[in-house]
């Protein structure tokens, strides 16, 4: 067991198994639809939610875990460690941060000698993934907390997270198109491409077809890293594991993936991006 402890958001979209072998702890996101409140990866998971989503004329709305959430979870930490490393995603599009800084004030009343640090990773799905991973990987080699921040924020940086979806009317009623806004007039034709940048969705560009689409995600890419560069890459989707298969071969034949993971986007994010979304994100595997 690591002596420093990991704790982020179900927003992450970390596969269940690594959760589980890297010891991290994860704090839900709320799912309010109609008159149920529903826990984010807990009470719903990713295949009916996107069915759901599929057939629903009123998008659900979400909502960040709350201080008292982050405080149950840190609490839990506690009895096996006194060093936490927190990382939320984008303060720039939840008040995740926000909440957690709080739970983290009212722990240091509680308990002074328990040290929390909390990284702000400006990123969503596995671009925040790969840094709870790796801080997570790091805390298991015996790292300091310093270093296990270090590394965390290291990696936030560095990933890219490329995203395309049917349609952009989820993010547009979800309020979550961010400086995308430009793109609402073409809805209904074209294969949206998005990013973050700066802890904000951005366009990126648009493309008539899906697989013109994950041609100009792989090109979008090597505008980050070199072609043939080592990467650490994971596949997110929301109800479209088959569609992967033309993504996944476009950047394994211009990329060295050294680790590849295959995510389904939490519900919580789902709702925003809706049922056929398929991304890519990554990080240079010798970022370390």
């Amino acid at each position: 067991m690591a002596n420093v402890g990991i704790l982020t958001d179900t927003t992450a979209s970390i596969p269940a198994e690594l959760v589980e072998q890297l010891h991290i702890e994860l704090v839900p996101y709320y799912i309010h639809r109609g008159m149920e409140t529903l826990l984010d990866m807990v009470d719903v998971r990713p295949e009916p939610f996107a069915e759901y989503l599929r057939l629903t004329d009123t998008l659900p709305k979400t909502a960040n875990p709350s201080p008292g959430n982050y405080l149950a979870v840190l609490m839990r930490l506690v009895e096996r460690t006194k060093e936490i490393v927190a990382l939320t995603m984008t303060s720039k599009g939840s008040g995740a941060y926000q909440a957690c800084r709080a739970a983290v004030e009212m722990l240091r009343e509680r308990m002074p000698e328990v040290e929390v640090e909390v990284v702000d990773t400006l990123k969503v799905a596995m671009a925040q993934g790969w840094a709870v991973i790796e801080a997570a990987r790091a805390a298991l080699a015996g790292r300091a907390l310093k270093e296990v921040v270090a590394r965390a924020t290291e990696v936030a940086r560095k990933a890219t997270m490329i995203q395309t979806a049917d349609t952009l009317r989820y993010l547009l009623m979800g309020g979550r198109i961010g400086r995308a806004q430009h793109l609402i007039g073409s809805l209904l034709n074209i294969k949206p491409l998005i990013g973050m940048e700066e802890g904000v969705i951005v366009a990126l560009g648009v493309a008539r077809t899906r697989a013109k689409a994950y041609t100009r995600m792989a090109e979008l890419a090597c505008q980050q890293v070199d072609e043939g560069a080592r990467i650490q890459i994971a596949y997110t989707h929301v109800a479209a594991l088959e569609q992967l298969h033309s993504l996944r071969e476009q950047f394994e034949r211009r990329f060295d993936c050294v680790e590849s993971l295959t995510c389904a986007l939490s519900p919580a994010l789902a709702v925003h991006s809706g049922p056929g979304t398929v991304g890519v994100n990554f990080v240079p595997a010798d970022s370390d």
